[in-house]
């Protein structure tokens, strides 16, 4: 477990403990929150599952959306999160806007039933390469290379790796020697190691993404649903800070409009992919609006308040972390009591 995650886990205890976060919800709790997820599937009985945190069981959701009514949470699209953030409508109730990330399979397959039931809306975030097969799941791949080879013999990034990989805590030891460094480095390096993993394993990165992803059939039906709305997750899901201007206007500016074509209603609202500060900044912030969408989502943790309504492509998400499956820690989470210490009493992040 890396340092975030450690201060994580040490952060959830101490409000578990003294209930402070309760104490503290009138003044950290905001308008509401968006929640991010990813794929919505039964929990997997390998010891190795590096991305774990992507993940919640369909029991998992269930609870969750049942304890947002019991605790009085309006669940709302985003258009109607983006009205209560500009003012156009006003309720005495916190909201709670419900968003998945990448458009699996499992959103509609799985995620979709439990949502029809509680009666939840939804947004889908659609990388379109994704949907035609020509994007890379480039963590899942990390992670099934790994997963198959015993020994982790690469060169990547300017440095030679030789890692044992034979139990699961060394494969998690290998993942975690790889995926942050590469993470952080330039990502055509990244895909490129990435694949080499994959080719090392006999693991053909199209055949996942054909596994894992919705094509645009199944994502032409989700989009016709009464609860569900179709945003954009851009072309191939590039950590767009890292690239040049031109190539994240093409991205945001494309998808948005493949996937109109393809789905036949606007897309107005986008998810920037990765979202943490290294990867969507004030430059992508500002192409969002200028690419015409009414919000754009970051990964960057935090509620949202009133004063979001001059940076609605800059919105903070809450992501409920497959690590950390518990209706307290839930709690915890909706108080906003934990970003406010994260972003030392800021109440935005948009810089």
């Amino acid at each position: 477990m890396g340092f975030r995650g450690g201060a994580i886990d040490l952060g959830f205890r101490v409000f578990g403990a003294t209930g402070l976060h309760r104490l503290a919800a009138r003044f950290t709790q905001g308008l509401g929150a968006i929640l991010m997820f990813h794929r919505v599937r039964a929990a997997g009985a390998s010891a190795f599952a590096p991305n774990r945190g992507l993940e919640i069981t369909p029991e998992f959701l269930d609870a969750l959306l049942g304890r947002l009514r019991a605790r009085s949470f309006d669940i709302v699209d985003l258009d109607g999160a983006i009205a209560r953030i500009r003012g156009v409508t006003s309720a005495p109730r916190p909201f709670v806007a419900l968003t998945f990330d990448d458009g699996y399979r499992d959103t509609a397959d799985v995620a979709l039933p439990i949502l029809e039931r509680h009666g939840a809306p939804f947004t889908v975030y659609v990388t379109t390469g994704f949907a035609e097969r020509s994007a890379r799941l480039w963590w899942v791949e990390m992670e099934e290379a790994i997963a198959t080879l015993d020994r982790v013999r690469l060169v990547a990034g300017g440095r030679a790796f030789d890692l044992p990989a034979a139990t699961p805590a060394e494969k998690q030891a290998a993942f975690d020697a790889l995926y942050w460094p590469l993470r952080a480095g330039d990502e055509a390096e990244l895909l490129r190691a990435s694949g080499e993993l994959a080719a090392m394993a006999e693991i053909d990165g199209a055949d996942l993404v054909d596994e894992l992803c919705l094509n645009w059939t199944g994502l032409r039906k989700l989009a016709r649903h009464p609860l569900a709305t179709i945003g954009a997750h851009t072309l191939t899901h590039p950590m767009l800070a890292k690239h040049s201007e031109e190539f994240a206007r093409l991205e945001m500016n494309e998808s948005k409009a493949i996937i109109e074509r393809e789905i036949g209603r606007p897309v107005l609202h986008l998810a920037y992919p990765v979202g943490d500060p290294g990867s969507a900044g004030s430059r992508e912030f500002a192409l969002a609006k200028e690419a015409g969408y009414l919000s754009a989502v970051t990964t960057r943790p935090g509620m949202v308040f009133p004063q979001h309504a001059g940076h609605l492509t800059a919105l903070p998400r809450l992501s409920v972390n497959g690590a950390h499956q518990t209706l307290a820690a839930l709690d915890i989470l909706l108080s906003g009591a934990p970003f406010m210490v994260w972003n030392r009493g800021r109440k935005l992040s948009v810089a």
